[in-house]
């Protein structure tokens, strides 16, 4: 399992870690669970938030890559997936799939409970959690791990980086592979690098690029 062996190679490598954040998500934070327990940190405090779900595609939510290829063309289903700003068919407000339907977020006001996302409106709740709440952990001196999502990491990724919105629908996430940033007083990235082989790595990442499913 991809999760246990990122674990493992954390362990191997010597990193400690004082704090998690992670997604409302069961994919995210069981991937932080596998992690924290090959490391022996499955004692520290772990924060779970909206703000690092997965981006939400609107209709699309839960569909195979084949299923909307047939009912809305490849070409159109590519543009929705890797532009920065188009947004998918947002789902109605009486669809079962309704954020609103689900207990997890029965404390987050509904304003907040997207029918559809791009990966801007992504961007926007990411780098509000990022400011408010990761920051001020960082600065206190505390050693953060975050277990998201291909398009909630792009987001963070993006808005660390300053990467463009053009160069941004390119960037693709490997799973199951550790990236580390080491940061300045300014919190801006200094050095960054994936654990693992090369080799493994951009098999990955060539994987993360055309994923067998929309998301769960």
């Amino acid at each position: 399992m991809e999760a246990k062996e990122a674990g493992q190679l954390l362990k191997r490598e010597k990193f400690e870690f004082d704090i998690g954040f992670t997604s409302y998500l069961k994919r995210a934070i069981k991937t932080l669970d596998y992690i924290l327990d090959e490391m022996n940190l499955l004692w520290i405090p772990i924060h779970k938030t909206w703000h690092l779900n997965e981006r939400h595609y609107g209709a699309l939510q839960g569909l195979s890559k084949e299923t909307t290829a047939r009912q809305y063309g490849e070409e159109q289903v590519m543009k929705w997936r890797r532009s920065y700003d188009v947004l998918p068919p947002a789902l109605t407000a009486e669809d079962e799939r309704n954020p609103r339907n689900d207990p997890k977020y029965r404390d987050v006001p509904e304003r907040f409970l997207p029918l559809t996302e791009s990966l801007k409106e992504t961007g926007i709740r990411v780098e509000d959690y990022w400011e408010k709440e990761i920051v001020p952990q960082i600065k206190s001196g505390k050693k953060v791990i975050i277990a998201a999502h291909g398009n909630s990491l792009r987001a963070l990724i993006k808005y660390l980086e300053n990467i463009s919105n053009e160069a941004i629908v390119d960037v693709n996430i490997p799973t199951g592979t550790p990236l580390v940033y080491s940061l300045d007083e300014h919190l801006k990235p200094v050095e960054k690098h994936y654990l693992g082989s090369e080799g493994r790595t951009s098999t990955k990442i060539e994987k993360a690029a055309n994923p067998d499913w929309i998301l769960e």
